[in-house]
């Protein structure tokens, strides 16, 4: 399991300088049960994890309990609800995730689909909003859940607009990768590859490499101000129902509603 260095990336000599150990130390709780799949995580493993006294952790625990942040359960402890508050109050910071539902409930192709919004989080694309659509499947990234950028087609979107040292100086470490999925062993070249094919088709195509059973079609989303995070939308449509022309009319539909959801002023800016 992640210890606490890994988890704070701090080294130990940044450690022992550290300002605020007992904010460090509940920031490591948060992403070591973050990092836990949804399984509790007891007081004895997270203390052994972060190498501190159960009873210096049981009182970080308790605090965070108390404000919400972790949750005790029969087996230990999880994440809390004041997570997910959190991360949607992030995420609605951004002008394009508070626009995002009324331009995606306005498309006559994509209101009735699950579509998504994503930024890049290292090597992984994050989902940051979700619109729901009325269709009777459900399925695509949790909230706050990371697929890796290499093979999602949000992660891709996400890559599109970068040249091929910055998507090596993103990916280069962590490829080559198999998929988990479908066993798909993508190299750095091959993801340039994809890359090049999703600048000229207009927008990325995921083959059911990342999820089980679903075709995933994003396109990238310019920030709105330059303390912004770049973004993707994405949708998720089922692997049978995804032929070349609903797959086209999406990537299409996206891109609409993408440039819709850009900073005017910003792209006259970039034609001037």
């Amino acid at each position: 399991m992640t210890s606490v260095n890994d988890v704070t990336g701090q080294s130990g000599e940044r450690a022992t300088r550290d300002p605020a150990p007992a904010v460090t130390r509940a920031i490591a709780i948060l992403r070591l049960l973050a990092e836990a799949d949804g399984r509790s995580l007891s007081l004895s493993e997270l203390a052994r994890t972060l190498g501190i006294a159960k009873s210096s952790c049981a009182n970080l625990c308790q605090a965070l309990e108390d404000g919400e942040m972790i949750r005790r359960t029969s087996d230990g402890f999880g994440l809390g609800r004041r997570n997910a508050e959190l991360g949607g109050a992030f995420s609605v910071q951004f002008n394009q995730v508070r626009e995002f539902f009324d331009q995606i409930s306005s498309s006559p192709t994509l209101r009735g689909e699950l579509v998504q919004i994503a930024m890049l989080d290292g090597s992984d694309s994050l989902y940051l909003a979700r619109h729901e659509g009325r269709n009777p499947y459900r399925f695509g990234a949790p909230l706050g859940s990371r697929l890796s950028a290499a093979f999602s087609a949000a992660g891709n979107a996400l890559l599109m607009n970068l040249d091929k040292d910055q998507v090596a100086e993103i990916m280069g470490e962590v490829l080559p990768m198999r998929s988990g999925v479908d066993g798909l062993e993508l190299t750095l070249e091959d993801l340039h590859q994809r890359l090049e094919v999703a600048r000229e088709r207009g927008f990325a195509v995921d083959e059911g490499h990342s999820t089980s059973g679903v075709t995933g079609v994003a396109v990238p989303l310019a920030a709105w101000s330059p303390g912004d995070p770049p973004l993707a939308l994405g949708t998720a449509l089922p692997v049978d129902q995804a032929d070349p022309i609903r797959v086209a009319a999406t990537g299409t539909a996206l891109r609409e509603v993408a440039a819709r959801l850009e900073n005017p002023w910003r792209k006259r800016a970039a034609r001037s």
